[in-house]
């Protein structure tokens, strides 16, 4: 099974790397700073979960690209979808797999109007890792979870056999669900994201402000709701995991978009706040807290230029 990961940024870098690592026929697309960077330095990994350099990684410029591959692993940022698609679309055939690994929900549609509902899959990652000054890919914490699956719940051969590769990667899963999955997920990181971006600290900072327990709860209510009226209500587990993140004392989770916004990066505001907040009007569900953490954003990305 051929595998092109796009990127070899932290989330493409990682499980590509691990996928790499275990004997699986991968290939980074990536732009020429990172190309040059690989063919010096290597593929350097620094993990909890053990630590690995791959030297000289099989890697391919987008004006370079003209095989197919039979699994795209797509992890960029959603701003840089339109980008992403121009530079792998010549590696699509007729049976190829696509995996997003994006937030939200937008990208499916945007993938499918290029390449065909039928060759996208859902996915979804959850993993703390960042590049570093050296461009070295590192995990800040040791769990992770990989799952993907097709979209109307079926356990089809395609889906067993990358199940296969990707069983090398711990916490990767074929999941019968992807969708709730997926939605479980973006109500999480909408809540997380909307309140701490929204009032600038972690969550434990909030929780210790007057009326902060309250908003927290409130945003993950809003999420929730819109979450429901689409038809995809968080199921037990998944709300009382995040209820309980959301108000256990001293801690110290943010965002990765808050972290964004303190590094002065790009953000994907209209990705994981915005689509929200336009799924919440035309299903009539109130999201005021949500709308405030947007235009917060907005003001954000108007300053940033």
């Amino acid at each position: 099974m051929r595998i092109l990961v796009v990127g070899a940024g932290a989330i493409g870098g990682y499980f590509g790397g691990r996928l790499l690592e275990a004997g699986a026929d991968v290939t980074f697309l990536v732009r020429p700073r990172r190309a040059t960077e690989l063919a010096s330095a290597g593929l350097v990994i620094k993990s909890p979960n053990g630590d690995v350099t791959l030297k000289n990684p099989p890697a391919v410029q987008a004006d370079k690209l003209t095989e197919k591959f039979d699994v795209v692993f797509l992890s960029c940022k959603a701003f840089d979808l339109e980008d992403a698609i121009k530079s792998f679309a010549p590696a699509v055939g007729p049976e190829t797999a696509i995996i997003p690994m994006l937030n939200g929900m937008r990208h499916l549609d945007i993938l499918d109007a290029r390449f065909g509902r039928e060759r996208v899959l859902g996915g979804l990652c959850a993993i703390v890792v960042t590049l570093n000054d050296k461009r070295e890919v590192v995990q800040l914490q040791p769990q992770q979870s990989l799952a993907f699956g097709e979209r109307d719940g079926k356990m089809s051969d395609r889906v067993r056999a990358i199940a296969k590769v990707f069983a090398s990667i711990s916490g990767a899963v074929a999941s019968e669900h992807i969708i709730q999955d997926m939605w479980e997920k973006w109500v999480f990181l909408a809540s997380v994201a909307g309140a701490t971006c929204l009032m600038r600290g972690p969550i434990g900072s909030i929780l210790a402000a007057p009326g902060g327990k309250d908003f927290l709860l409130g945003i993950l209510d809003e999420c929730s709701a819109v979450a429901a009226a689409e038809g995809h209500p968080p199921r037990a587990p998944s709300l009382t995991r995040t209820r309980g993140m959301l108000t256990a004392e001293g801690s110290p989770i943010t965002a990765s978009m808050f972290r964004d916004i303190k590094a002065g990066a790009r953000v994907e505001a209209d990705h994981v706040i915005g689509d929200l907040i336009a799924r919440g009007d035309k299903a009539k569900v109130p999201v005021p807290k949500l709308r405030t953490a947007y235009t917060h954003l907005k003001v954000y990305e108007q300053l940033r230029g």
